[in-house]
């Protein structure tokens, strides 16, 4: 924005220098011109007087004015009588006919000829003036004067360079002023830029100085600090609710399930005792969770894993809880680490959510499939199960907080938390149908590059 702001002003500034500077330039260069021609005609005048009684009288002429003339302005003087015969030349012997010039014809037609042209002989631009030579109405003979014009051009072009530099200091001056002016407006819209990335990471603590910011962008600075004074106020009161029910809540829930447990032993205990007891374990659970969903209000910073040893470590986990339940775990996993970026402690956390539901639908003799498929920017990990599956419509919401397809069952931050997890990691989390009818829960995280002195180690590429 600065650079934008600078370009807009040296642009004004040299809109402003054309407008001024080509008229003053073409003005100038017009006098010059006029004003050597008023002088080159006046000068024919006077040689025009000069040599009127000789042309009148027919007495002796002399060339003497018009050398002196020549000598002293590096013209040349032609004087002709009324035919065009030549009597008085300084650059050539007399007695040429210049009848057929156009400027002698004007002249002894009576008028003057003015006007420029370039000289082949010369090689460069001259100015001519032809004047009569009249007494009694009678035109006697014509005066030319021709004179170079390099000096006047070189004047001219002279005043042009020289107003091309005052162009350049100005807009150098302009350059300078301006990005002094554009700085003190965009600065405090940079400290914006890097305040409000450095909230979206998570420093709830940053504020702008406002410094010599003009008064509206002081405002804006203000209205923002205000703003992050307000959102971190609300995000404490909100993370200290949260952490404070959870605690209080886990001490009467724990009590409540243990005299539930208590009374199992009394005769007459059914199956309405034991759904209470699951109900009450069900709602610490849900304690438990939203505890860890305060603790996940600040983004910390991530850390490098191997996917593949994540899955085969909690493959070998959950093997013998699957055992119980006459179901299998398979897995699926490169011979070679896959490193990914990910929140610290994530991927096995994300991973347990994942079997722990793929076991709770999975049919005794069922199979899960647990899959690492490497990629370009981010690496994908599948946990897929052989249950009834779900509609498009149930696997978008699945991940809203409190959310159940089971009406009356209650609901749960299992996959809102496993969502959240991954996005900190710079991943995402969604849950596909699988082929198998089921469903395929998927974690998407940011490929990393191998760190440095880390070892390959080698994992099956699959197994059951």
């Amino acid at each position: 924005m600065r650079r934008r702001l600078l370009l807009s002003y040296l642009t004004v500034t040299l809109i402003v220098l054309l407008m001024l500077e080509i008229p003053l330039a073409l003005t100038f260069s017009h006098r010059e011109l006029e004003r050597l021609t008023a002088a080159a005609e006046r000068d024919a005048m006077v040689l025009a007087t000069l040599y009127e009684d000789t042309l009148d009288r027919g007495l002796p002429f002399t060339p003497q004015p018009a050398i002196e003339y020549a000598q002293n302005t590096g013209a040349r003087v032609v004087v002709v009588d009324a035919f065009g015969l030549s009597f008085v030349d300084t650059d050539s012997p007399p007695n040429r006919d210049f009848s057929s010039r156009l400027e002698f014809q004007e002249a002894l037609a009576g008028r003057r000829a003015v006007g420029t042209r370039s000289s082949v002989t010369l090689g460069h631009d001259i100015l001519y003036v032809a004047v009569p030579v009249a007494s009694g109405g009678r035109v006697l003979g014509a005066v030319r004067l021709t004179l170079p014009i390099e000096e006047v051009n070189a004047r001219i072009h002279r005043f042009w360079w020289g107003l091309a530099g005052v162009g350049l200091v100005v807009l150098g001056a302009m350059a300078g002023i301006g990005w002094v002016v554009a700085g003190s407006v965009t600065r405090p819209l940079a400290d914006l830029e890097k305040a409000a990335a450095r909230i979206a990471a998570g420093d709830l603590d940053v504020r702008i100085t406002p410094g010599d910011a003009p008064p509206e962008l002081r405002a804006v600075v203000e209205a923002f600090n205000h703003m992050a004074d307000r959102v971190r106020d609300t995000l404490e009161r909100h993370r200290a609710f949260i952490g404070n029910a959870s605690h209080q809540l886990r001490t009467p829930l724990t009590a409540l399930r243990l005299r539930l447990e208590n009374l199992e032993t009394e005769p007459g205990a059914d199956a309405d005792l034991q759904a209470a007891i699951d109900e009450t374990a069900r709602l610490a659970t849900m304690v438990d969770q939203l505890l860890e969903l305060a603790r996940l209000g600040d983004r910390a910073s991530t850390e490098v894993v191997d996917l593949a040893a994540a899955v085969a470590e909690r493959r070998d986990v959950w093997e013998a809880v699957a055992r119980e339940q006459d179901v299998s775990i398979a897995a699926e996993i490169p011979e070679h680490p896959v490193w990914a970026e990910a929140f610290p402690g994530s991927v096995e956390q994300v991973l347990d959510n994942y079997l722990a539901n793929a076991l709770r639908v999975s049919p005794p003799g069922g199979r899960i499939l647990m899959a690492v498929t490497p990629g370009d920017t981010h690496h994908e990990v599948h946990v897929i199960d052989e249950g009834p599956g779900m509609s498009s419509e149930d696997r978008r919401r699945a991940f809203d907080r409190f959310w159940s397809r089971n009406e009356g069952r209650g609901a749960g931050l299992g996959l809102a938390i496993v969502r959240q997890l991954v996005e900190l990691g710079g991943g995402w989390a969604e849950l596909r149908e699988a082929e198998t009818g089921g469903i395929d829960a998927v974690m998407a995280l940011p490929a990393a590059p191998t760190p440095t002195g880390t070892e390959p180690e080698p994992q099956a590429a699959s197994s059951a």
